[in-house]
């Protein structure tokens, strides 16, 4: 007998390592655990191969909900057998457990492990990176499936000499919009993150479609290549109400910022632009056409589908020597960043447009919060952008004014 196959001893502290379970999975060691759930290492005797074992602790099998998710990422994998979304092999009852999903074990890291070691990552790798995302997620929306939870830790990054091979995780989440489908998700409910969820998913709409994943997908390149999300907030409510109501702030300003491995040129701040629309219909189109924009900004030919099969340190050498020009176009973006009226100006008609869409109490709060903002300079609330230049003026020349009488006295 290998040694591989050998059954690990009981743990003390969690009983079913050293267990099999089905009389095939040996289960060998926990790998990672989550609020939901616990992914252990098991050797499947049968098969005699390594598997991942994802368990749901015991506190959320109580959850309908919760357990109808874990059934649907089952049913929802076994319709997506594709090299970049994780395998799943089995979905089967266990005594004292429920259920236990049955998944091909990867060896790698999880994108969110990466970005927390170094930080950002660099144009060939990010374009290789997403460029195989774009893939796998667009033969999930090619059946009508929205995976709705995009995010770094869904993300899992398989090392090889070419370059990481992506796996996508986690499709309980997932809204199937083909017809007929069942339906987990009652309207008004948000599903997945909030740094990475689309306005029309922060609101809890019924009428999501593969655009929700184009924004999450910009949401986690943005982060990817500036180390900042592109929405912040100190609460869950807080960064949605940003997703809903600002702009996120050029990527290419925010990496001068920032220690990162490579600089941003302008043309990435375009296509962030395009994928952060607040209405679906005025964002890019498929999570595809974002990663060729993303792409082409940095000076690559072809499409996605040529760059996630093209090795990390050709794209590297291709973008290399491109880089530096086009980082050069900044100068007359800055002078119109640093202008203190242009952002206000440019983001009210947003603000305005979006506000009435937003729940009434976060509204509200909103509202309370511009109130203070105002306040604290002295300005008053209801006064339009040129008024209140005026108005700036106006006291200046008050001032100057009492100044001289001052002065002469």
């Amino acid at each position: 007998m290998a040694a591989s196959e050998v059954a690990p001893a009981i743990n003390p502290d969690d009983p079913l390592v050293g267990r099999e379970l089905a009389d095939r999975y040996q289960v060998r060691r926990a790998v990672a655990r989550g609020g939901m759930g616990c992914v252990y290492e098991a050797f499947d005797r049968l098969e005699r191969r390594r598997v991942a074992l994802k368990i749901l602790h015991r506190n959320v099998m109580r959850d309908r909900i919760a357990v109808e998710r874990f059934k649907r990422e089952y049913e929802i994998s076994k319709l997506l057998p594709h090299e970049h979304i994780v395998e799943v092999f089995d979905f089967l009852p266990v005594e004292g457990l429920a259920y236990v999903l049955v998944m091909d074990f990867l060896e790698g890291e999880e994108l969110s492990a990466l970005l927390a070691r170094e930080g950002t990552m660099r144009p060939g790798k990010m374009v290789r990176v997403f460029s195989q995302i774009a893939v796998g997620l667009g033969e999930a929306h090619g059946r009508q499936l929205i995976h709705r939870d995009i995010k770094p830790e869904n993300v899992f990054l398989c090392g090889t000499h070419a370059g990481d091979v992506v796996k996508l995780l986690d499709f309980g989440s997932v809204k199937d919009n083909s017809d007929g489908a069942k339906k987990l998700t009652m309207m008004g409910t948000t599903v997945g993150s909030p740094y990475y969820m689309s306005p029309e998913q922060a609101q809890g709409l019924d009428t999501l479609d593969s655009r929700t994943d184009v924004w999450s997908l910009a949401a986690i390149a943005y982060e990817s290549l500036t180390g900042r999300v592109p929405f912040a907030g100190r609460c869950g409510p807080s960064i949605l109400l940003a997703i809903l109501t600002e702009e996120p702030r050029p990527a290419s300003v925010v990496a001068e910022e920032q220690p990162v491995l490579c600089p941003v040129p302008t043309a990435v701040d375009a296509a962030f632009l395009e994928a952060f629309a607040k209405e679906p219909a005025s964002r890019v189109a498929t999570v595809g056409l974002l990663v060729d924009k993303l792409g082409v900004a940095y000076g690559l030919d072809g499409t996605h589908r040529d760059w996630a099969y093209t090795s990390e340190c050709l794209l590297e050498e291709r973008v290399e020597p491109v880089l530096s020009e086009l980082v050069r176009a900044r100068g007359a973006q800055a002078v119109v960043e640093d202008d203190p009226f242009s952002a206000p100006i440019k983001s009210m008609p947003l603000r305005a447009e979006m506000e009435d869409r937003v729940e009434p109490s976060v509204r509200a709060r909103s509202q309370q919060l511009d109130t203070v903002q105002l306040q604290a300079v002295g300005v008053p609330k209801k006064l339009s952008p040129v008024l209140a230049i005026a108005w700036v003026v106006g006291l200046l020349v008050v001032v100057a004014i009492v100044v001289a009488i001052v002065c002469l006295l």
